[in-house]
Formats: structure tokens, sequence, C-alpha cells
């Protein structure tokens, strides 16, 4: 892992999503002030952080000392002031309404310094809505990360309408400087890219029980076995990529007929009402049962061992590999900006 770009920065809001923020900054060797306006929310964050540290330590995937080395780059705040004191960049993770968000950046960008950059982990609005009217709309990012970042390292980064380019490019580069996998959005839409993805998938999922098609675990089968298989190691213009000799335009080609019949006969007025989603949790249930804390911890570690299994063995020489400077956004070199000292 490279060398971080921003050495200081501030977890604002420690939710589901806020508190899984604190071991990615933490293991990348960035001092992490982490803050919440309900302090005891606070506390339940960090204490699943020394839980989760002591599990890594007890499978042995951490010795005693990096234990004691990440806990002591973590600070608890009392005050959103001394969260953001000589932090470079803020992480805010609070509840996904405008309004609310609307309020917390007001004050932060009154609170925080000029130079500081302020990523949002909003995962469906706007960062020109949130940061509407605000002095320092120009520092003000979406860094949306899929759940949870601690372990799925893509962060959707879009710019709203008055954010900075050099902004972008920084956010982008601090990202991978801390490991996650950071991916342009060229524009604001409903959803961003991920969600809108597995908005469809769910769909026709959901649509595939509720219309007696098959069962829940027929069709977690189908994603778990089959094509979740492929889609851990590629995306989906790889996978048609593999799936003919001549590349995409010969598989979207030969199956052009078949996926715009497929398309036409897609349900999109599928809704989830209060007797199917019973039944898809009692389908569910049945399949898994109810220890869903175990589920999260097994799903996690599998994750963990498939991204070691890619890192031992890369696609190669068929993928680009950064060479040289980082490259921004709009992959010019990034130049060095207070921000990224801090």
């Amino acid at each position: 892992m490279p060398k971080p770009t921003i050495r200081t920065v501030a977890v604002v809001g420690t939710g589901v999503i806020g508190r899984s923020w604190i071991p990615v900054f933490a293991r990348a060797g960035v001092e992490t002030r982490v803050y919440d306006a309900d302090l005891a929310q606070r506390d339940r964050a960090l204490e699943w952080f020394a839980d989760d540290l002591m599990a890594r330590r007890e499978r042995g995937e951490l010795k005693k000392k990096e234990v004691k080395a990440l806990r002591d780059r973590v600070v608890a705040c009392d005050t959103l002031e001394e969260a953001l004191a000589g932090v470079g960049y803020v992480q805010e993770s609070g509840p996904e309404r405008l309004d609310l968000k609307r309020a917390i950046y007001a004050e932060l960008d009154g609170a925080a310094a000029p130079e500081v950059i302020l990523g949002s982990s909003t995962s469906a609005i706007d960062m020109t809505e949130i940061a509407e009217g605000l002095p320092g709309r120009a520092r003000c990012i979406v860094a949306h990360p899929v759940n949870p970042p601690h372990v799925v390292p893509v962060v959707e980064v879009l710019g709203g309408r008055d954010t900075a380019p050099e902004v972008v490019e920084a956010t982008i580069a601090f990202l991978e400087s801390v490991g996650q996998s950071p991916v342009l959005m060229k524009r604001f839409t409903p959803g961003f890219i991920l969600n809108r993805m597995q908005a469809a998938l769910i769909r026709e999922a959901v649509d595939l029980v509720a219309s007696g098609v098959a069962d829940v675990e027929a069709v977690d089968v189908c994603i778990r076995d089959g094509l979740g298989l492929r889609w851990a190691f590629m995306g989906p213009f790889a996978v048609a990529n593999t799936n003919a000799d001549g590349g995409v335009a010969e598989y979207f080609t030969r199956y052009r007929p078949a996926y715009h019949g497929l398309w036409a006969e897609l349900n999109t007025a599928v809704q989830f009402d209060d007797a199917l989603v019973r039944e898809l949790h009692r389908q569910t249930e049945e399949m898994l049962g109810d220890d869903r804390a175990d589920q999260r911890q097994w799903r996690d570690r599998m994750i963990e061992a498939i991204r070691a299994t890619r890192a031992k063995l890369p696609l190669g020489g068929a993928r680009k590999k950064a060479r040289g400077k980082t490259k921004g956004a709009k992959g010019r070199p990034v130049k060095k900006k207070a921000h990224q000292q801090r």
C-alpha cells in the first residue's frame, strides 16, 4: 500500500457505514478522529472496532503490536471542533436525508479549515444539492463506499456542480493511497452506479420468486454458484469479452436478439408488498438461519479471502497498471496540496 496522501482524517457519523471507515484509515497509517453527535453511538462504533481487531488477533491475522498500533491511531472526539482540528479530509456518514445532510455540511463547512476536503458517504444524494449555498462548496464531494468499506474497496466519487477539479483528483488519489478502489462518476444519476445495477438484479430476483418461477434458494444459488463466481473477478463487460473468441463485439452482436428479447420481457412493475417481504424473509431464514452477525462475519472473511486470491493471481498484462505519478480524475498528475500533507 502506498503512503497515504493525507495523514489525519475525521470520521463524522458512526453508524454501520461510518464505523467501517475507521479501520480503512487506521490500517493505512492515518490518524483517525471519530465523532458522532450521539456520543453513545460513537462509543458503540469504537467498541465494534475494538471487537473486530480482537477477532482478527484471535484468528492470527494481526499481531499484538499491530492491534495496539491500530487502536493508537484512532482518537475519540467529544466535539466536532476537536475532530476537525488539523485534519486534511472528512468522511461524513450521517443519515440519508437531504435536510440532515445540508445541516451537517453547514456545520462542517463552518468548522473545518478552508483546505480540508469534505467527503460524504451518501448513497443517493447529489452533492450539488447537499452543498448548495455553502461558501466552501468547491471542496465538497461524494465518496460513496460499498458496505462494508473496510472489506469491499469500491468507492464511487462524484463532485457536485461547484466541486473543484483538483478536489476530485485529490480525493481519488487519497482513497487509492489508503487501499480503496475509487471510481469516477462523470455526472449524477439516481442511485449512482453500484446501486442502480444492484437494484436491477434484485428487481428480477424478487420477481422470479413473486411470479412463482423459483424460490429464494434457487435464485441465490444461481448467483452464488453461477454469475457470482465470475463477477468476483470480472465485471459484465470483461465477462462478455471472455465469452466469445472475438470479444465484446462478437458476444453482443451474437446475443443481441436474445438480450433484446429478455429486456422486453423483464417486469419493471414489481413492488415490495408486506406479504411478499414476509415470504422472502421466511424463505431466507429457512435457507440461512437467523444468526445474521455470524453470517456477516463469514461474508467478510470470504470477501477478504477472494481479494487475497485475486491479489496473488492478477489478470496481468491485459489490465492497465499505474505508472509513475498518481493520475487524477482527468488523467493529469495530482499536484500536492496543503490538504495532502495533514
